[in-house]
């Protein structure tokens, strides 16, 4: 069995510093390297690169679970202490839920935790959680 690497992902932003500011303080993500144009993170392991765009495109919504999911998103599965530990520290530090944290398909194969909030440039970040990692995949 292999070892799950980290992965990559780049994505756009509006303003570097205001980016710097809210990944570091709000998620307590740590910086790499960095320009005028982009930034580096260790986004819990793995890196994101955030790079300056002259605009973001509104994500289109799917209906899930009576919510509206915003298509484009990214995150991370997290263990269910650590799930509860990063959606305490958001409340506390005033962060705008697009989806407030619960757990959705209660009772169901895919009952996770899960919560959506977005950055400085309308990227929406998702993070959740199952109490078993085997029902990551499940169907």
């Amino acid at each position: 069995m292999s070892t799950l690497r980290p992965f990559h992902l780049a994505f756009p932003v509006l303003d570097i510093h205001d980016t710097k500011i809210w990944y570091t303080e709000m998620l307590g993500c740590t910086v790499g390297r960095e320009s005028d144009r982009w930034i580096d993170f260790n986004f819990f392991g793995h890196q994101i690169s955030a790079h300056l765009a002259e605009q973001s495109d509104m994500p289109a919504h799917n209906a899930v679970d009576n919510h509206q999911v915003p298509v484009r998103h990214f995150g991370i599965i997290l263990t269910p202490s650590d799930w509860e530990t990063l959606s305490k520290r958001l409340s506390s530090n005033g962060a705008e839920f697009v989806i407030k944290p619960y757990t959705r398909f209660k009772g169901e194969k895919g009952e996770q935790s899960t919560l959506f909030i977005k950055d400085p440039s309308g990227n929406c970040l998702e993070f959740k959680s199952f109490k078993s990692d085997k029902m990551i995949f499940a169907n």
